[in-house]
């Protein structure tokens, strides 16, 4: 089906295949998404850092189903998983991409907590905008992202428990294509290359 194979194009796009390598920390991103509280308490137990720091209040999806911010309710997922809680931090008043990745710089700036690499965990469909964020926003650090880890098909079908459907999610991817597209004038990104085929899909899709 010609959707199907446009809207794969934008989710192989979002993926940046990072391979993981040991890291000064390991940053969550906070979402209505719990799978990425998984995958970033998997990343901990794997041994690729010694500190994970997660971070959100809370948005328009998750102020409906919690009356605590993302990044503590991630923080216990992490530590029913066996997350220790002392290997955690938790920045829970940013609403928006860029404010993650802000204030978890200054957290880290106030601790005095040197970080020269680290580890990004978000969806599936934000990985390229989260690496083309931190590295504007903390462009000293090297950055590498990863998401729950997880195949388009399962993704689309609703796995992520009926708190977003299959047509939200794939106006999100769209509208983060946009987003890479135009943030980097707007000094939130770094650019990212774009290739034709994706343009022309991100166009279709439109």
């Amino acid at each position: 089906m010609e959707k199907e194979r446009l809207i794969k194009i934008l989710w192989d796009y979002h993926h940046m295949n990072h391979k993981l390598e040991n890291s000064d920390c390991i940053v969550v991103l906070g979402s209505h998404d719990t799978k990425v509280a998984q995958r970033g308490a998997e990343v901990f137990l794997e041994g690729y850092a010694p500190l994970i720091v997660f971070s959100g209040s809370l948005g328009k999806l998750t102020r409906k189903i919690w009356n605590v911010p993302e990044a503590r309710v991630f923080s216990e997922i992490a530590a029913d998983m066996g997350v220790p809680k002392s290997c955690m931090l938790i920045e829970d008043r940013s609403t928006n991409t860029g404010e993650n990745v802000l204030f978890v710089k200054k957290l880290m700036e106030e601790k005095q907590i040197k970080v020269e690499k680290l580890i990004a965990v978000n969806k599936p469909y934000m990985e390229r905008r989260t690496f083309a964020t931190f590295k504007k926003q903390w462009p000293k650090v090297e950055v590498l992202v990863t998401s729950p880890q997880i195949g388009m098909k399962e993704y689309l079908e609703g796995y992520s428990e009926g708190m977003i459907d299959r047509d939200e999610i794939i106006k999100i991817m769209v509208g983060d294509l946009q987003r890479i597209k135009i943030y980097p004038e707007l000094g939130f990104q770094i650019p990212q290359d774009i290739p034709k085929e994706v343009w022309d899909a991100y166009l279709k899709l439109l």
